[in-house]
């Protein structure tokens, strides 16, 4: 009887405390739950833990998808409320008040909401992740980098990594004449910002393993390790700051710290200057991290100097690639749209004396209508971030943001609005002429972001898109072979619209008429 009693008692406090961990679990999960509803701000309903991401957690959905169908929920509204995990956000919907948010009052909103230690993240200390002050002096030292100027000065590094590309197609157009061109666009993207960033030859067309495409891919690779990290940044933000965990692999973080030392190194033993993205970098460092009289009250570290070189492979590297890809792929599957294009480039190359110049480049507005309708399609920035560094009053709006809160403004969905793109499914560069850009609404084309935050590195983007486009177009027809997808599937996985296999096409010498 006793031996019972216990055993009942026992069983008792176990279900009391099974209980009262999952009322504790629950109410974690959940607590932060009613702040749309009591702020009226319409939403759907969250699942606990997990917010509105649920189905991105677990695969079934990729993030552009995720983003796109609480988009969809609202259409008449200029702003709708949802929770990543636990954490409450804002999805700014309104052309007008994105323009205020990005552009106008930007003074409310200068950061991306991230706090990033250069220890738990290599990327930690670059522009991306940079908040207030200290990001403004580092985008005021890089930009420089980027001028028309500096940039005229790189085009020969660039046009000898697209020679280097068409060498290589034309090597294996001998065994064969299909073509995965996002390995190829990838191969010659990172050529070029190998040398404008880091100021090194790579030669990836002819050496596929080298280290630098080795220790990125290492980087980008799913790992239990990034996975759980990032898991963990989702559902709370400061756990995952208190314990710094780290998602980049430390002989990633030691090989591009060495490589970007050495080439410091080796410059200033040998009294190199290269009119470059890492010469630039190196200006940064003197002036931040080794003699910083200017800014006594930030510091600037060595890695802040490394993070940036490495967000230059990123900014540069997989978005080009991707673009380019996607691009290709698109002129294939439209035939009178690549003709065109292609007449285009001869035509403007015959005017600039048969040379893929400077001058010819700043003069290819076709070639710049098919990139830029490539990147509204198939954008690599799926949301832009935002976080309110000061209260905002909404325009005639009864709402305020409060300091704090998280924004996101839903670029994909904006691009794929029929409300402001007919037939957004349709690849049609017209859409980008002078005359049509000038009927849409400001804050509706957001290729690069828009405002003091845009992509510090869209010039060189642009340079080396068109350059690259403008070397195969005009040596190749593009269309589609045996392992053409139709349509291309995209990868689940990562915060980019990325093709999930490849993407396969036929590249045949152009025969001269």
């Amino acid at each position: 009887m006793i031996s019972w009693t216990i055993d009942c008692l026992f069983d008792s406090f176990i279900l009391i405390c099974t209980t009262m961990i999952g009322v504790l679990l629950y109410y974690y999960s959940t607590s932060t739950y009613d702040k749309w509803r009591k702020a009226n701000v319409p939403h759907t309903r969250p699942v606990p833990l997990f917010g509105h991401l649920f189905r991105m957690i677990f695969g079934l959905d990729s993030e552009n998808e995720t983003y796109h169908k609480i988009y969809k929920q609202f259409p008449d509204k200029k702003i709708c409320g949802f929770y990543q995990m636990r954490t409450p956000y804002l999805m700014i919907r309104d052309p007008e008040l994105i323009n205020n948010v990005l552009i106008k009052d930007f003074a409310h909103f200068t950061d991306h909401g991230f706090e990033m230690d250069t220890s738990v993240n290599i990327l930690g200390g670059s522009l991306f992740f940079m908040n207030g002050q200290k990001w403004k002096i580092m985008r005021q030292k890089i930009s420089p980098g980027f001028t028309s100027g500096k940039l005229k000065l790189m085009h020969s590094q660039i046009k000898e990594c697209s020679k280097d590309m068409i060498n290589y197609i034309d090597t294996k157009s001998k065994t064969t004449d299909q073509f995965d061109v996002h390995d190829i666009m990838n191969k010659y993207a990172t050529d070029v910002i190998g040398t404008c960033a880091f100021g090194l030859k790579l030669g990836s067309m002819t050496d596929e393993d080298n280290e630098f495409r080795k220790y990125t891919k290492l980087l980008l690779k799913p790992s239990f390790r990034l996975i759980f990290t990032h898991l963990l940044q989702l559902i709370s933000p400061k756990m995952s700051s208190i314990l710094k965990l780290s998602s980049t692999p430390p002989e990633v973080m030691e090989y591009f710290n060495s490589s970007f030392k050495n080439v410091i190194e080796y410059r200033e033993k040998n009294n190199l200057n290269r009119n470059d993205v890492a010469q630039t970098l190196m200006q940064a460092r003197k002036e931040l991290v080794l003699n910083n009289i200017s800014y006594p009250e930030e510091k600037f570290t060595e890695m802040d100097i490394i993070s940036n070189a490495v967000l230059m492979y990123f900014a540069g590297a997989e978005p080009v690639s991707d673009t380019l890809a996607f691009c290709l792929y698109e002129l294939a599957m439209n035939k009178h749209i690549q003709d065109k294009l292609r007449e285009h480039i001869n035509r403007i190359k015959e005017k600039h004396g048969g040379e893929f110049s400077n001058d010819y480049l700043m003069d290819l507005h076709y070639a710049d209508m098919v990139l830029t309708e490539t990147l509204r399609k198939v954008n690599g920035t799926i949301v832009l971030f935002r976080v309110a560094t000061k209260a905002y009053q909404v325009p005639n709006s009864s709402l305020i943001i409060e300091k704090g809160q998280k924004i996101i403004i839903p670029t994909y969905s904006i691009h794929h609005d029929p409300k402001y793109y007919t037939n957004p499914d349709v690849f049609d560069p017209e859409r980008f002429s002078l005359e049509e850009k000038s009927k849409r609404l400001s804050g509706t084309e957001l290729l690069f972001g828009d405002g003091p935050r845009f992509c510090v590195g869209k010039r060189l983007a642009e340079l080396e898109m068109k350059l690259g486009l403008s070397e195969i177009i005009s040596k190749f027809e593009v269309s589609p072979c045996v392992k053409t997808e139709i349509p291309i599937q995209f990868a689940k996985a990562g915060g980019a619209i990325r093709p999930k296999n490849g993407i396969w096409l036929s590249l045949k010498p152009v025969v001269a008429v």
